[in-house]
C-alpha cells in the first residue's frame, strides 16, 4: 500500500498524526489479538467438553436404549433456548440463559415409572447439546474477529507504519535538500554581489 504525500510541511504533519495514531493503537490491537486467541481456546475447549460430557452421558443411558421405543415421541421438545449477548475481548457473543421445554403431560400412573426420568434425562441431553453449540458459535465468532484483529496488527505493523516513517524520511530529506540548496543558491548570490562591487570600485 503506497502511501500517498507532497513534499510540504502540511503533508508532514498529517503524516505524523497518521504514525502517532497507529503506533498508539498497535499495543491496544495486540492486547485484543492475544485475549481473542485465548478466549477462542477456551471456547473450543467448553463446547469440546461439553461435547464429550453429551457422548458420556448418552453412553451410560445405553443401558435404557430397549426402554425408549416405548417412551411417547414427541412428549417433550425445546420450545425456547434463551440466550443474552456478552462482550468478550470487546466483541458480542452469544450465551445461554435458559432451555425452555414443552412437556406434553401424560399420566404417571398409566405409564411406566421411569417415564418422569426419561424426560429429565432427555432434558439434559439437549440441554448439553445446545450449550455445546452456543460455546461453538461463540468460538467461531471470535476466531473470525481474531483474525481480523491479527490482520489489522500485520497491516499496522509491517505496511502502515514503516510506510509513513519512511514517508516522513523523504520529506524531512526532501525539506533539507531544499534549505541546503536555498542557503547555498543565497552564498552564490552574496559572492556574487561582493564580486560586483568590488569590481565597481
Amino acid at each position: 500500500m503506497a502511501i500517498k504525500f507532497q513534499y510540504n510541511k502540511t503533508s508532514l504533519t498529517n503524516l505524523g498524526k497518521q504514525l502517532k495514531v497507529r503506533q498508539k493503537a498497535l499495543p491496544t490491537l495486540k492486547s485484543k489479538e492475544s485475549a481473542l486467541r485465548a478466549s477462542v481456546q477456551s471456547a473450543k475447549a467448553e463446547s469440546q467438553r461439553l461435547m464429550e460430557e453429551l457422548e458420556s452421558a448418552m453412553k451410560e443411558y445405553d443401558y435404557l436404549s430397549r426402554l425408549w421405543n416405548e417412551f411417547e415421541p414427541g412428549l417433550i421438545a425445546v420450545k425456547d433456548v434463551e440466550l443474552t449477548t456478552v462482550k468478550v475481548a470487546g466483541v458480542r457473543t452469544p450465551e445461554l440463559v435458559r432451555v425452555d421445554y414443552d412437556v406434553k403431560p401424560f399420566n404417571a400412573f398409566a405409564k411406566p415409572m421411569w417415564y418422569t426420568d426419561g424426560v429429565k434425562i432427555l432434558q439434559n441431553l439437549a440441554q448439553l447439546g445446545i450449550e455445546s453449540e452456543v460455546y461453538n458459535e461463540k468460538s467461531r465468532i471470535l476466531e473470525f474477529q481474531r483474525k481480523k484483529t491479527t490482520q489489522k496488527v500485520n497491516l499496522y505493523e509491517k505496511v502502515q507504519i514503516p510506510g509513513y516513517q519512511e514517508a516522513i524520511r523523504k520529506i524531512k530529506r526532501f525539506m533539507e535538500d531544499e534549505e541546503n540548496l536555498s542557503k547555498a543558491s543565497q552564498k552564490i548570490v552574496k559572492t556574487r554581489h561582493a564580486i560586483e562591487e568590488e569590481e565597481e570600485l
